[in-house]
């Protein structure tokens, strides 16, 4: 599953760090610091100019910051991964380092709003202009690729939605036309899918997600091949400088060595509540990619482990009969953010899909009833017990 190791269960606490390369310390050291010193101005001068390897500014590179790059890298089978302050910074850096003005991108139909605004911007901006399509068939891809097509950017699964791309069929394509294809692979980690290994150039992850796992961190990662991952650190990460801090890489890594336990208990608590919600008679629709009665489950099955921890679900009514829902909630918390042990729960049109206009966010399935529900790995009893009693 890595590079060292056969289990990604044994490579997510073993690998990018050695004990006995940092006095024995069990635990990876925090290299809380601004600057490196050099013995000489010889050396300096040879960092600079890289004759020589070694760390010379944190915004540049930093050794715990490295812990989790070659982690990273090792678990999605790429040559070199790139820490950032936050998950939209990985992104930003990768799109705006992969492309230049008059570009096009192309699109899966839903993704994270926030994603949707900075290719707005990059529209505006430098004429990089992004059509947004389903990606379920090649004739709808082929039909809208242009001279000019760079980049495929895709979410699988789509936040919040929750459909499912055919990642090889994309790739596929993408190949045969000369286009990168970078896949946002947060709700899914590397414990459950690795895009890489299909064939895609570029994988994203908000790390402030089920990587750390434990609401206390902003993070992003990048990994893909060393020619890509030097373009990106060369450009937009260095002279951007949107880069993670030492202390935050730390909490990630921290967080990455209980992955697969946190993964596997919120796609069975997940499960059991897709269940629970389907035979609900106030529920109209529920949307997760591990229920066998999905229509992507099939892709699924093919791409990932398991379905993974979010899901989504609509409920009988509209805005106003979501927020009575949501209000009514004892312990479950309404908020935007997902992959934590704690369940979350939130309103995509009114909050994290906001910025999308109407028209378009309803093309892509975000209706005023849809619901968001990242599940924790509480008991699913209790998870349940509380959407039930809020349903009432």
């Amino acid at each position: 599953m890595s590079k060292k190791f056969k289990h990604m269960e044994t490579a997510m606490i073993h690998e990018g760090y050695d004990s006995k390369e940092l006095l024995g310390s069990l635990t990876p050291p925090i290299f809380q610091t601004s600057t490196f010193t050099f013995d000489t101005a010889e050396q300096g001068e040879a960092r600079f100019a890289g004759e020589e390897e070694g760390h010379v500014y944190t915004r540049v590179s930093n050794p715990t910051v490295q812990i989790l790059e070659q982690k990273l890298a090792a678990l999605e089978k790429a040559e070199k991964g790139l820490a950032f302050a936050s998950g939209m910074a990985a992104i930003s850096a990768v799109l705006i380092a992969l492309t230049k003005a008059n570009d096009h991108i192309i699109c899966s139909s839903g993704l994270y709003g926030c994603t949707f605004g900075l290719l707005s911007m990059m529209d505006k901006k430098y004429n990089i202009q992004t059509d947004y399509i389903a990606m379920t068939d090649a004739e709808s891809i082929e039909g809208k690729i242009r001279p000019e097509t760079k980049v495929f950017y895709i979410e699988t699964p789509i936040n919040p939605t929750m459909e499912v791309i055919d990642l090889k069929l994309v790739i596929d394509i993408a190949k045969r036309h000369n286009i990168l294809v970078v896949v946002d692979n947060t709700f899914s980690t590397p414990y459950l899918q690795r895009p890489l290994e299909l064939g895609a150039d570029v994988v994203v992850h908000s790390a402030t997600k089920y990587l750390s796992g434990h609401g206390d961190v902003i993070a992003g990662i990048a990994a893909g091949n060393n020619e890509l991952m030097e373009q990106i650190a060369a450009t937009t990460q260095k002279d951007i400088g949107g880069v993670l801090s030492p202390f935050d890489a730390w909490l990630v890594v921290r967080g990455m060595k209980t992955l697969p336990l946190r993964m596997d208990k919120h796609s069975d608590n997940a499960l059991q509540i897709t269940e629970k919600l389907k035979q609900h008679p106030k529920i109209k629709h529920v949307f997760y990619p591990g229920d066998p009665d999905a229509e992507g489950y099939s892709i699924m099955k093919k791409q990932m482990k398991s379905g993974g921890g979010t899901l989504s679900f609509e409920i009988d009514g509209g805005k106003k009969e979501a927020q009575t829902f949501l209000n009514k909630l004892q312990f479950i918390n309404i908020a935007v953010s997902l992959g934590d042990t704690e369940t979350l729960i939130q309103h995509p049109a009114t909050m994290t899909h906001a910025v999308i206009p109407d028209e378009q966010r309803r093309k892509m399935g975000i209706t005023d009833a849809l619901i968001r529900l990242s599940v924790g790995i509480e008991a699913w009893q209790d998870i349940w017990e509380d959407l039930e009693q809020a349903l009432t």
